[in-house]
């Protein structure tokens, strides 16, 4: 994981409609960049259904959400008209952020070992340098504590 205060790496991903973003496109907002496993799975979606009702707050604060899994563009579209997801969903099949941002880890699931994503949030600054760094959040909890400490609680 990356460290606060540490300039956020840059990345150029497809979204959902397979337009190309840079984390560069949104300097002058904050950032909440957060990790997730896959779409349509119970966390991920309990995740990203919670960002989806604060997104008025975030937007009120100058922030901006992105998601990003290694999920093709194809599967984000889905997932964001099925669960009305109003932010940006990032496909990292080359695992281009992923690594950069070292979310990429080892797992364990009933005794067996794999790679995967590690579910983390990042909070980027305005003039993308990483403000907070959350490892291994809780999917229900996760945007609820990312707006307190926005709101300086």
């Amino acid at each position: 994981m990356l460290e606060v205060g540490t300039k956020a790496p840059e990345f150029a991903l497809s979204d959902k409609s397979g337009n190309t973003v840079r984390l560069s496109d949104f300097l002058g907002k904050k950032v909440v960049l957060y990790f997730y496993p896959r779409d349509n799975t119970p966390g991920c979606t309990r995740q990203a259904c919670a960002f989806a009702q604060s997104y008025g707050a975030f937007q009120e604060k100058n922030t901006v959400v992105i998601g990003v899994s290694k999920d093709s563009a194809a599967s984000h579209l889905k997932f964001a008209e099925k669960y009305a997801l109003p932010f940006v969903l990032l496909s990292d099949p080359e695992l281009q952020a992923i690594q950069a941002y070292g979310v990429w880890q080892e797992k364990k699931l009933c005794g067996k070992v794999s790679m995967g994503v590690v579910r983390s949030t990042y909070l980027i600054n305005e003039e993308g340098i990483i403000e907070k760094v959350m490892p291994k959040v809780k999917p229900d909890t996760n945007a609820a504590e990312i707006l307190a400490y926005l709101e300086g609680q």
